[in-house]
């Protein structure tokens, strides 16, 4: 399903990756939750009205505390 920003929304273009994945990977092992593409940048579309908003929103669904890292964020036009 596609997303369109509406009214004030704008789109930002995430880049995501596990720290915990790409240690394991780095040393030839696997993590036991998230699969060893983790270990690589993921890109998302996130639409929100601010940049703060769509970073607590990356933050909700990519907690840090599980090893998520929010390498980059820029508003796509």
């Amino acid at each position: 399903m596609f997303a369109v920003a509406t009214g004030n929304q704008k789109t930002f273009e995430v880049g995501i990756y596990n720290q915990e994945v790409r240690s394991c990977v780095k040393e030839n092992d696997s993590h036991l939750d998230y699969g060893d593409q983790w270990a690589d940048v993921h890109y998302q579309n996130i639409i929100a009205d601010t940049e703060e908003e769509a970073r607590s929103m990356v933050a909700e669904r990519y907690p840090a505390e599980r090893g998520f890292i929010l390498e980059s964020i820029s508003e796509k036009s």
